[in-house]
């Protein structure tokens, strides 16, 4: 199964659309322990969503548990850090940087000292990390792409 996760109105071929409103496929609140089975998920995709969620330990833990292992993920997020795409929609509860990831990477300093404090159960490869930055109206908006491999 392959996720396309705060799908609004963008489809992927072969990945069911969720969103907490239609007309995705499936319903759910992902802020919410997600309707998944542990290691029930190929592959997700979670484009402009995961800024919307109020808890970044929850997300990542539930993106981890339904994840197979192995299995990856592609996360874009704005960047908190730089230009607009963070502060211009007041609908953001969760601010990202790059730096943000390494508490979820396994074996980084971050996740080895802090994760168990913290409550976090998710451990991912890093496969890539990369920001590009995109003219918006007023301002550049800088997004970060993190793909993630679900390490169990």
């Amino acid at each position: 199964m392959n996720l396309n996760l705060g799908a609004c109105d963008r489809a992927f071929p072969g990945f069911l659309s969720v969103d907490i409103v239609p007309p995705a496929d499936v319903i759910a609140d992902l802020s919410q322990p997600w309707p998944w089975e542990d290691s029930s998920v190929d592959e997700v995709r979670a484009h402009d969503i995961f800024e919307h969620l109020p808890s970044r330990i929850l997300t990542m833990n539930e993106l981890h548990r339904v994840l197979k292992p192995g299995a990856r993920a592609t996360v874009e997020v704005p960047s908190a850090t730089k230009g607009a795409g963070w502060a211009q929609d007041p609908t953001h509860l969760s601010p990202w940087s790059m730096n943000s990831f390494q508490y979820f990477e396994a074996g980084s300093f971050a996740h080895q000292r802090l994760a168990k404090s913290y409550g976090i159960t998710a451990a991912f490869r890093l496969v890539s990390l990369l920001e590009r930055m995109y003219k918006d109206v007023h301002e550049d908006v800088f997004k970060i792409t993190a793909v993630l491999e679900a390490v169990k």
